[in-house]
């Protein structure tokens, strides 16, 4: 199985983000404490740079960082997943506790297993998430979201709309839903008070299934969601679209994996608060508003949503 350390030990064969895999499906090796990679089946490699458009800022950021190369491994898929069986080598890593970048339908996402607490802390450290805040996670299904949340508002036939009809319409889809936690979601991903005082009593997650086939093949073959937190750079409030800078940027904070799934667009999902009476955009993005959503108009709503919402893609 092809892969990386997770912890530091001297390492026989592994992929820096200068290069991708292009090789038949490879066969499992034994490791201590991580997984290697076996290059018995290895037929090629290519250098990334060569296939991308070489712009100044890509040649900039994509020049090898050496402490890390050996610790980064870079897996380019096509996005209409034609290419999924590349994908196991970062199931396999996901599932040992790595943390690493996937594409989402909208912007990259820094993600690690719901159920690895080392992993989430991780997480948290890479992308410098107060404890405070709170995670948001990548569902396959909507039996996951009833599974880690209270779900959506159905309908009692006396006048109360069913909520849930209607956001079956637009999942997958470029939405992030605020939801009230269940027990079942680690205490790491919910809030336990923050700094404004009226939001300090909410255990609230954002929700994602994100209509995108690399996101998706990696969640059909996990056993719980993944956390997610949208990719920014380090010190401004915009968000990476490119995989290459992505792992020149983030892989020297810790990153054990990039998935390259092309670049995006700065189009982050729409967010919608389903913890009120009524359903209300709290940041409009991707998703189109639809006729049973309201609108936030205030600037109170801004503060909100980045308490809310400081992680959603």
């Amino acid at each position: 199985m092809a892969g990386t350390k997770l912890f530091p030990t001297q390492s026989t064969h592994s992929l820096s983000f200068r290069h991708f895999f292009a090789l038949a499906p490879p066969r499992a090796v034994s490791y201590p404490t991580r997984v290697r990679l076996d290059c018995a089946k290895l037929t090629r490699l290519r250098v990334l740079a060569m296939a991308a458009k070489r712009s100044p800022k890509r040649l900039k950021y994509s020049a090898p960082r050496v402490s890390k190369i050996d610790d980064l491994v870079y897996v380019e898929v096509d996005p209409s997943g034609t290419e999924n069986w590349k994908l196991e080598p970062v199931i396999e890593l996901l599932n040992q506790g790595a943390v690493g970048v996937i594409p989402t339908d909208t912007v990259y996402s820094i993600v690690c297993h719901l159920k690895s607490h080392s992993a989430i802390e991780r997480l948290r450290r890479i992308k410098n998430i107060e404890p405070s805040k709170p995670l948001s996670i990548l569902c396959r299904s909507l039996r996951d979201i009833d599974t880690y949340t209270t779900g959506f508002p159905r309908g009692d036939g006396q006048g109360h709309a069913n909520i849930f009809r209607a956001v079956k319409h637009c999942l997958p889809g470029p939405y992030t839903f605020i939801l009230t936690a269940t027990k079942e979601l680690p205490k790491q991903c919910v809030r336990y008070g923050t700094t404004t005082a009226k939001y300090s009593a909410r255990k609230n997650v954002g929700v994602r299934m994100p209509d995108d086939a690399i996101c998706q093949a990696i969640l059909e073959k996990m056993d719980a969601p993944l956390i997610s937190t949208s990719v920014k750079w380090p010190k401004e409030n915009e968000w990476m679209i490119d995989p290459v800078v992505i792992a020149d940027i983030y892989g020297a904070e810790g990153l054990d994996f990039v998935v390259d799934g092309g670049i995006r667009v700065a189009d982050p999902s729409t967010v919608v608060d389903m913890t009120r009476a009524s359903p209300k955009i709290v940041r409009l993005g991707k998703g189109p508003k639809l006729h049973w959503i309201a609108s936030e108009d205030d600037n109170e709503s801004a503060v909100y949503a980045d308490e809310l919402i400081p992680s959603a893609t």
